[in-house]
């Protein structure tokens, strides 16, 4: 009995080890050419778990078996076996065996320069106006529209990388756009020309990215490798790379980083190691210590750091932080954990906790934004779990109140000169609420309206014209649009057609950090 087990256990063996022969063979003939024999990428994305977290198992087998529309990307229904499929998808969902370098060599081998820097004409090719422009994301092809937010026509459409990840980040002057990819592919666009200047390959899998105040500096934070990457904002070339380690020794993913311009200087939060990274990208000047404690010019001991050194000052924190907010003047610090129900303020310039914030529900803080109520200065955010929208005092950091919205949220938006700030139910598991859109009166803190724009289509994402005249909402479907309504009386104004619009960002909102959109 004991032998029969035997020879049934090594039978099992070889059949599994001819089939993970059958599937590796099935991926280097059909798979490997795009999107790489190692699973890294190439023309095609990279096929692994962290860059496949949004592509249910169901749709990998779909896109295997019929292909992508608008893209390179054949079907193999005619070549493989539904089995074969189904074992190719299990493979691409597993992790690599070892974890995959991306260094200093791979970034500047992967380097593409479209067009020599300051070769274009410094005016629009264009006559509308370049500050009330919109950059649309359109995740459904993996193109890009720019749009003028005057006429609400498109003036140019092109192609981008694959899967977008995060907001497009904006040069100070509005002229350039910067995209990063899931697959850690940056670059950067020329608005005025319509034409792609730079790309680089910064990561395997990418977070989001963030550009300097002063226009000369991207960094970007990345989830594989774990690192931070400093790059020259002019053509993309390297500058810098940053391991993401903790001061436990350990390796960590990079949760998000954003540029806080009063500072001078970038910050980034470690997903795995209870740290949030300040790092200054100017010539500033700072205390004896090399970091600044306060903004008045009387600020004794004063020195002047070594140029472009990108030095790290670490902050110890509670807890993991998955995403962060700041207040108006840029001192504070609001993080949490998406799996938390609390969160919790640091003070940038003590480096200190000083409060903790009740923010239930899985807080989306990136789309947090600002207002004024009753001569205090208020944050709000949507929760992607709960039906609410918690509004916080940012002077005593006590809750006022959890507003009630038709279904969890993800993006919030609103602008200075219109009384509503807008929520979508994006995060809804129930139809009923992700098709809607809830508007909160600023003043009153209650809901003023709550409006639907495609019946039984996704809702999410608003942005507004500069003068704050005119919502755009995304309805994010692959047959979708950008339904734009008259921000005063909540009427539809026009409807353009778009491939399954994730979001769209105005050249100036953007650029002067208005307080009703994502910095």
């Amino acid at each position: 009995m004991c032998r029969f087990l035997f020879f049934v256990g090594v039978a099992v063996l070889s059949i599994n080890a001819l089939a993970g022969q059958s599937v590796q063979k099935n991926y280097t003939d059909y798979c490997a050419a795009c999107h790489g024999a190692d699973r890294l990428g190439g023309a095609g994305p990279a096929l692994l778990p962290e860059n496949l977290e949004r592509l249910r198992r169901p749709e990998a087998v779909k896109t295997i078996s019929e292909g992508r529309i608008a893209s390179q990307m054949a079907g193999f229904a005619d070549k493989l076996a539904k089995d074969e499929i189904l074992a190719l998808v299990d493979f691409i969902y597993q992790p690599l065996p070892v974890a995959p370098e991306w260094g200093a060599k791979e970034i500047t081998a992967s380097h593409l320069q479209h067009v020599p820097v300051g070769s274009l004409p410094d005016k629009p090719v264009f006559d509308a106006d370049p500050l009330n422009l919109f950059v649309v994301v359109e995740v459904g092809d993996h193109h890009a529209t720019i749009l003028d937010g005057d006429k609400f026509e498109p003036i140019y459409r092109f192609p981008t990388r694959f899967a977008l990840h995060g907001g497009p980040k904006f040069s100070p002057d509005g002229r350039y756009v910067f995209f990063a990819s899931r697959d850690g592919w940056i670059s950067k666009f020329d608005i005025y020309n319509l034409k792609m200047v730079a790309e680089v390959r910064a990561g395997i899998n990418t977070r989001n990215i963030a550009v300097s105040g002063d226009g000369k500096t991207v960094l970007v934070g990345n989830y594989l490798p774990h690192s931070l990457v400093l790059l020259n904002a002019d053509d993309l070339s390297l500058i810098k790379v940053i391991p993401a380690v903790g001061l436990d020794g350990k390796s960590s993913r990079v949760s998000a980083v954003y540029q806080a311009e009063p500072r001078g200087s970038f910050i980034a939060a470690l997903k795995d190691a209870k740290e949030v990274w300040e790092i200054p990208y100017t010539l500033q000047t700072l205390p004896a210590d090399g970091w600044r404690r306060d903004y008045s010019p009387a600020s004794a001991s004063m020195v002047v750091p070594p140029a472009r050194t990108f030095p790290v000052r670490r902050i110890e924190v509670d807890g993991y932080l998955d995403d962060f907010f700041f207040d108006p003047s840029y001192r504070h610090l609001i993080g949490a954990a998406r799996d938390g129900r609390k969160g919790q303020v640091i003070n940038l310039d003590t480096g200190t906790k000083v409060a903790q914030v009740d923010l239930p529900g899985m807080p989306h803080l990136g789309s947090g934004i600002t207002w004024e109520y009753q001569g205090h200065p208020v944050m709000a955010t949507p929760n992607l779990k709960e039906a609410l929208v918690s509004v916080i005092d940012m002077t005593t950091w006590q809750t006022v109140k959890q507003i009630k919205t038709s279904g969890p949220g993800f993006f919030m938006r609103s602008h200075e000169n219109t009384p509503y700030a807008w929520t979508d139910g994006f995060s809804s598991g129930d139809p009923a609420s992700r098709d809607t859109m809830t508007l909160i009166d600023k003043r009153t803190l209650e809901v003023a309206q709550v409006l639907r724009p495609i019946p039984g289509k996704t809702a999410a994402h608003v942005e507004f014209t500069r003068d704050g005249k005119y919502a755009l909402v995304s309805v994010w479907e692959n047959d979708g649009a950008l339904v734009i309504y008259d921000a005063a009386t909540l009427k539809e104004v026009k409807r353009l057609p778009m491939n399954k619009p994730s979001g769209k960002y105005n050249v100036f909102n953007k650029i002067t950090r208005s307080a009703g959109t994502s910095h």
